[in-house]
């Protein structure tokens, strides 16, 4: 069998640009999470959100030198009220993604390991939580409480662990057909254990990446209830708040107000995406090999 010339180059060429653009792109995410992180760890303990003076005389200046991102609609300078934002934001987002991949994970291992009417009863459970839209289980969650932190923590995370159990499930399935756990159960080793010492070590991966990838949207739905009016209290600086705070001088002219913060909510988002996608294809070497291509 021969092989084109002509044509085996354009394929080489074609792959070695792909893999150009898939390292530009993570040095790019890298980037923009390494300015998030710096921004976020090294900005607030040097100036202090509560030592910024109200100064009606300087309300919505547009963006300078002296305030790069404008000022806000009592005169405080909106680029630390940003990083301030993002900082609690964050904050949320992790701790609700921590929350949601760790039930998620228990009940996708403890359905998948353990199978039968019990997997059967976990998956219709899911099933029903799913058909409830997010946004809406999380208002009803959230207005149940005063607003604050944790129950927005427990409203994002109630409503995000359903995605991480299929995920862990179907791994969880696809890992007991493998021979390693047949010799460990015709070893005489407990399901308790071929569970804690054999499934959950190969599901890690995957959950880990499940919950990188939760962190941008708890952000965008802790966003979405602040901007409500249902998330975290008005005094607080999260990214909601502030989008909420803006909207007259959005619709007066002023467009800075609103423009930074939620570009403070995309970029993490692009760049945490960018690193997601170059682990997936790490922990999936079928993904891995088809971009080799």
């Amino acid at each position: 069998m021969t092989c084109d010339a002509p044509a085996l180059e354009q394929w080489r060429s074609h792959g070695t640009a792909r893999r150009s653009t898939r390292a530009l792109r993570l040095r790019v995410s890298a980037g923009l999470l390494a300015l998030t992180v710096l921004a976020v760890l090294l900005v607030p303990p040097f100036v202090r959100l509560d030592q910024q003076a109200v100064d009606l005389a300087a309300k919505l200046l547009p963006p300078s030198a002296a305030h790069p991102f404008g000022t806000d609609d009592v005169g405080r300078d909106l680029l630390l009220r940003c990083v301030y934002g993002l900082r609690v934001s964050l904050l949320v987002g992790v701790a609700a993604a921590l929350t949601a991949t760790v039930v998620g994970t228990a009940v996708g291992a403890a359905a998948g390991a353990l199978g039968g009417w019990f997997d059967r009863a976990l998956m219709r459970v899911v099933d029903a939580f799913s058909s409830v839209p997010h946004l809406l289980l999380g208002v009803f969650i959230v207005a149940m409480f005063r607003p604050g932190v944790w129950p927005v923590v427990v409203s994002v995370a109630a409503t995000h662990w359903l995605s991480t159990a299929r995920i862990v499930r179907a791994e969880v399935l696809s890992l007991r057909s493998r021979p390693y756990i047949d010799a460990a159960v015709s070893g005489g080793a407990s399901r308790w254990r071929v569970t804690v010492r054999h499934l959950l070590p190969g599901v890690l991966p995957q959950a880990a990446l499940a919950a990188v990838l939760m962190v941008p949207h708890a952000m965008w739905h802790e966003s979405a209830l602040s901007f409500l009016g249902l998330g975290l209290p008005t005094h607080m600086a999260s990214l909601g708040n502030l989008i909420q705070q803006a909207r007259g001088s959005l619709l007066a002219g002023q467009w800075w107000p609103t423009l930074f913060p939620g570009l403070f909510i995309i970029v993490p988002t692009l760049a945490v995406a960018g690193l997601a996608g170059a682990w997936r294809e790490r922990i999936n070497p079928r993904r891995r090999s088809e971009l080799m291509l």
